[in-house]
């Protein structure tokens, strides 16, 4: 079945068409290692909560837009081959992004519905 990677990263707002380049370079790379799709969405409602929500999640800035991201792969064992080239692939260099990584959340997640 199907596995997804989730990622919350917040871009400042000026920065979107950086942000869009840059998810237009990656795409091509995670397709190589077998990603059979990638989303990403820019923030355009979404609402300060009282305990917890997603602008808190990524300590986002007066400033910076929330984006929330998800690849499709077609199984765990394809992600876990994929990502770990990724790690050592040049064209993946975390230098010059466009939003700071230390305050990205990611996760791994096992689809249990799919309709």
């Amino acid at each position: 079945m199907t596995y997804v990677d989730g990622f919350v990263v917040a871009v400042p707002s000026d920065k979107k068409e950086a942000y869009i380049e840059q998810a237009r370079k990656a795409l091509p790379v995670f397709k190589e290692y077998g990603a059979l799709r990638m989303v990403e969405t820019w923030g355009d409602d979404v609402p300060e909560g009282k305990l917890t929500d997603f602008r808190m999640a990524v300590k986002a800035e007066p400033g910076e837009t929330v984006v929330f991201s998800w690849i499709e792969w077609p199984d765990k064992a394809t992600r876990d081959a994929g990502m770990q080239k990724m790690m050592t692939d040049d064209r993946m260099s975390m230098e010059g992004m466009v939003f700071d990584g230390k305050r990205m959340i990611f996760g791994g997640f096992a689809v249990i519905l799919d309709a």
